[in-house]
């Protein structure tokens, strides 16, 4: 082997070394960043299952709530709506005046 192909074998050695130390380095970002992406899609799906576990217990509220209301609210709404129509009707026979 002559000087100059020991100097080439050399520079190639030392290329590989690199290259080798670069893959590695990739080879563990790439596993961080998987397991990182493991863990993000776990959180999203607690999420999702807490949403709608509180969709839920929305929905189930808004129906006790509809559910609890007794006769006085219900005459309460009535009289409001009452009242509004009757300034609605005074408004407009103004307005035709």
């Amino acid at each position: 082997m002559t000087e100059n192909d020991k100097k080439l074998l050399n520079t190639f050695e030392e290329k590989l070394r690199h290259f080798i130390s670069l893959y590695q380095e990739v080879k563990e970002e790439n596993t961080s960043l998987r397991r990182l992406l493991s863990e993000k899609e776990a959180e999203i799906t607690r999420i999702e299952n807490s949403r709608k576990e509180l969709e839920v217990q929305y929905t189930n509220l808004k129906m006790a709530r509809i559910l609890s209301i007794d006769d006085n609210d219900i005459k309460d709404t009535k009289q409001r709506l009452t009242r509004l129509v009757r300034e609605v009707n005074k408004c407009i026979a103004l307005l035709n005046e």
